[in-house]
C-alpha cells in the first residue's frame, strides 16, 4: 500500500442527499455488520493518509457513524446544490501541492487493498497523471487520483457533474480492480437489494 504522506489526501464524498433512497440513507446501510460511511472511512484510515469526509450540514446520523475513526469531517454548507460543492470545499481545505484520492460514499466494495493499488500505481507513475479506478474488462470507475496540479480546477466546478469537467482529455493511469467492483455504485433499495442478493462481485 502507499505509504503515509502529506502529498496525498483520501476525501470520501459523503454530503450527496441519497434522494433515490426514498427515505433512506444509503451511507448508513449495513455492510459488514457497520454502517457503509464508516466502513469505507475505516478502509481509507489504514492506508496512513489524512483522510477527508464530505458531509452536509444536516445529517447527524452520518457524523456520528465516524466517531472515534481519523477522519476529518468537513462540513458542506452548500451541498445540497449538488456534488461540486464537495469539490470546491475541498479545493479550498487541502493544503497546496497535494493530490486527492477521490472515493465516492455509496460504493461498497471499494477495499483497502484498492485504494492502495491505485496509491501505489499513481506514486510509480511519478504523480502528475490522474489515476482512475478500472473494471476487469477497463472500464472506467471509481476511485480516482486528481495530481495537485488538477486541484485548484474544482473551484470552478459548478451543479452536479462532479469532476468530468477537470479530467477530461487527461490522459489516465488505468489501475484495475477485480470484477466490476470499480463501478458498483448502489442508490435504490432496489440496487441494495440486488446487490445483497446476488453478492459482490469478483
Amino acid at each position: 500500500m502507499g505509504s503515509p504522506s502529506a502529498d496525498l489526501v483520501i476525501a470520501i464524498l459523503a454530503a450527496g442527499a441519497s434522494s433515490r433512497m426514498r427515505g433512506g440513507d444509503k451511507l448508513l446501510e449495513p455492510v459488514e455488520g457497520r454502517p457503509l460511511l464508516r466502513l469505507l472511512a475505516e478502509r481509507a484510515v489504514t492506508l496512513g493518509l489524512p483522510v477527508i469526509v464530505t458531509l452536509p450540514p444536516d445529517a447527524p446520523a452520518r457524523h456520528a457513524a465516524l466517531g472515534g475513526i481519523q477522519a476529518r469531517p468537513l462540513v458542506v454548507p452548500d451541498a445540497a446544490t449538488g456534488m461540486a460543492a464537495s469539490f470546491r470545499a475541498l479545493a479550498r481545505e487541502v493544503p497546496e501541492e497535494t493530490a486527492l484520492m477521490i472515493v465516492l460514499g455509496d460504493m461498497p466494495e471499494i477495499t483497502s487493498d484498492d485504494m492502495g493499488r491505485i496509491v501505489d500505481a499513481w506514486r510509480a507513475d511519478g504523480g502528475l497523471r490522474v489515476a482512475r479506478a478500472t473494471t476487469r474488462d477497463g472500464s472506467e470507475g471509481q476511485p480516482l487520483i486528481l495530481p495537485a496540479r488538477l486541484v485548484p480546477a474544482l473551484r470552478g466546478l459548478e451543479g452536479d457533474r462532479g469532476a468530468r469537467a477537470v479530467v477530461a482529455g487527461e490522459d489516465n493511469v488505468k489501475v484495475p480492480l477485480p470484477g466490476s467492483r470499480a463501478t458498483v455504485d448502489l442508490d435504490t433499495p432496489e440496487a441494495w437489494a440486488a446487490w445483497r442478493a446476488d453478492g459482490p462481485s469478483r
